[in-house]
């Protein structure tokens, strides 16, 4: 019988703080608590998520989020297994809040504490909803982030392309501040979307003329933003249906880029013959109905299953890092007051970097 765990999450890797309580084994777990405080409001006035402003809202909601999370669990500190903490990649300011307070509480506590890589948070949030079986084939799409991984274990994650620039989240934000739409962007386009005309403006579809399953969105919100003066000029400012137009094109180029590089990524995933080939998508970005939508239809025609978790974990959450604390702390892993708060930390250590390297190591 697989052992039992009561896990404490904390994220505070960019602009949302959060803390969860995670309890039960690996590969059967329930979330009794998911406490998530944003920021939206303390940046919207900049157009986007300023990393000192958030670090310090991290500081002063860590410990409200816990107490929280702990009182709608109805769980005791003395209940508590193990602490998990995002300890990279991400705004470093708030990557290292979360550490620290983590460090701080487990020592107090005398409990031990694992540091998670976020990214691994959203990989194996699939793990946690539906109790998925590996391998299976992660679509990882967020504000900073777009992989295509073939998760093998907790700790083994292969990937098979991704973007070369801007993450679609990063695109989502920069074209809704072309629109003139508020962040965040991502859910601004896609309500423009809905009263818009996706046909109206010819917009590029990056990289679909290469093989592989690489990503490009830079050129695409360059696209947008020369649409948009032409509309400006022709019209003299932007008009409403010039927006919603603009905004339903965008959208569904980024749907379609990822509908065919996923594709194209489970012919691979589908090399390994797998017992029940699955393709997951976690990140903001799966929040997105449309894409959501398309890529279930792709799933449909090739007869692999669809899984997304629920809209609340999503977007960056405690119950996440919790869970894969869960598996990392089952297996054996724990970290001592040397866990360092890292800026980059790719998933898939063994393949070459995607945007090359900086002093902290590989982008991507």
């Amino acid at each position: 019988m697989k052992p039992n765990y009561t896990i404490l999450g904390i994220e505070s890797s960019c602009d949302d703080t959060s803390a969860a309580i995670v309890q039960g084994c690996v590969g059967d777990a329930r979330v009794l608590s998911n406490c998530v405080v944003g920021q939206n409001d303390l940046h919207k006035a900049f157009g986007g998520v300023v990393p000192e402003i958030a670090a310090r809202a991290h500081v002063e909601k860590l410990d409200v989020c816990v107490e929280s999370a702990l009182h709608e669990a109805n769980v005791h500190f003395d209940n508590v297994d193990a602490i998990a903490v995002t300890s990279g990649p991400g705004l470093i300011g708030g990557v290292l809040s979360g550490v620290m307070f983590a460090k701080g509480l487990a020592s107090a506590l005398n409990k031990p504490f694992v540091g998670v890589n976020h990214l691994a948070g959203h990989a194996l949030t699939p793990r946690l909803t539906h109790g998925v079986e590996f391998p299976y084939l992660m679509l990882l799409i967020s504000g900073g982030h777009c992989q295509f991984l073939i998760v093998k274990s907790h700790d083994t994650f292969v990937r098979i392309g991704g973007t070369i620039d801007d993450a679609p989240g990063e695109a989502f934000d920069k074209t809704a501040r072309l629109l003139g739409l508020p962040q965040p962007g991502g859910p601004s386009i896609e309500k423009a979307a809905l009263n818009g005309n996706k046909d109206q403006f010819s917009l590029p579809r990056p990289l679909l003329d290469r093989k592989g399953c690489d990503m490009s969105f830079s050129g695409l919100k360059t696209a947008v933003l020369r649409t948009r003066d032409a509309c400006v000029d022709q019209h003299g400012g932007l008009t409403i249906s010039d927006q919603n137009d603009l905004a339903a094109s965008f959208q569904t180029a980024i749907s379609d880029v990822l509908v065919e590089k996923s594709k194209r990524a489970m012919k691979t995933y589908l090399e390994l013959s797998p017992k029940e080939p699955v393709l997951a998508v976690a990140g903001g970005v799966a929040a997105n109905s449309f894409i959501r939508e398309n890529l279930i239809s792709l799933c449909d025609h090739l007869g692999v299953d669809f899984l997304a978790p629920p809209l609340s974990l999503c977007t960056d959450n405690g119950a996440m890092i919790a869970y894969a604390g869960l598996e990392l702390f089952a297996a054996g892993h724990m970290h001592d007051m040397s866990l360092a708060a890292r800026p980059r930390w790719p998933l898939d250590t063994t393949s070459p970097s995607l945007i090359g390297h900086g002093k902290k190591g590989a982008k991507a």
